[in-house]
């Protein structure tokens, strides 16, 4: 089913879901319960829910790119260690390094595919799971969410700030670091900015919360904003998160991709938007290669 075939209704009943609002059972229910003339609004919602089968653009078996699992010191995290999906290019480098932060459900296929395009590209990219304390995504996002919901969010930003230098120090990183992240992953994507200071070169949230504005005099990157134009939530934060990147004088762009939805890059639902989220990858990717080289 595509996007433009269901209706706005429940995709704001999904928003809901997603957001860990109300659950999978809730979701459907409310959306069986809904008159759209001539469509089955809960076929719809069953439309929504991610084919991760299908959300591969880079096999992890591709001659391009290495990928192993990795575990790390993570001190003052949700346990003190880390595990993440490491993927670096062919050649021995060393590559300019990359940072790709999950939605609130852990680390799951699709975020892993991003990874794998990254390095693709060139990059060494490491995509930590922030669940690994706890088990690891758990193989749904149902769960995954659960879990990710019950743990310390201070402590899991810890997780992913220690994730981010330890993969800017990695023997094959050149040093020089960007970082991106989709929902939960978008907003602390602003958040590392304004924690890293000189060591991230580059940042490029997805339809993720702004910035602390009483923070963002400590980002050094540069830094890319990709919006959703119907995301009203997210959207709302904008106007005060580039007056304040504006009066600190840091280097930084939006971008809103019309007509589209939260969650517009991620190929395995249908908010997904095929033009948008192609221009999107070129835009950050373009972006990445002129901060880190």
């Amino acid at each position: 089913m595509k996007q433009q075939e269901i209706d706005n209704q429940v995709f704001e009943l999904y928003d809901e879901y997603c957001h860990g609002v109300i659950n999978r059972r809730q979701f459907f229910e409310r959306a069986a319960a809904l008159t759209i003339a001539g469509a089955s609004a809960l076929s719809m919602a069953k439309a929504l829910i991610p084919n991760y089968a299908e959300a591969q653009e880079v096999l992890f078996t591709d001659e391009r790119i290495k990928a192993n699992w990795i575990d790390y010191d993570s001190p003052g995290g949700s346990s003190g260690r880390m595990r993440g999906y490491l993927v670096q290019p062919e050649g021995e480098g060393p590559f300019p390094a990359v940072l790709v932060m999950h939605e609130n459900r852990g680390l799951n296929p699709y975020i892993q595919d991003v990874a794998r395009r990254f390095a693709v590209a060139g990059f060494l990219a490491l995509a930590p799971d922030g669940l690994s304390p706890i088990g690891g995504y758990p193989g749904n996002d149902d769960d995954g969410r659960a879990m990710q919901r019950n743990l310390d969010q201070s402590a899991l930003r810890k997780d992913m700030l220690n994730s981010a230098r330890f993969v800017k120090a990695h023997a094959l990183s050149t040093g020089k670091l960007a970082a991106t992240g989709f929902c939960w992953g978008g907003g602390t994507t602003n958040y590392l900015a304004t924690e890293l200071g000189s060591d991230l070169r580059a940042a490029a949230p997805f339809y993720g919360a702004a910035a602390d504005t009483d923070k963002v005099m400590n980002i050094e990157a540069a830094v890319q904003v990709h919006y959703a134009e119907l995301d009203e939530r997210v959207n709302a934060m904008r106007a005060d998160y580039e007056a304040a990147l504006a009066a600190n004088g840091v280097t930084y762009e939006m971008h809103v991709y019309p007509g589209t939805r939260h969650g517009f890059h991620n190929y395995s639902t249908p908010r997904y938007d095929a033009a948008a989220a192609q221009l999107a990858w070129e835009r950050m990717v373009g972006f990445f290669r002129e901060h880190t080289a």
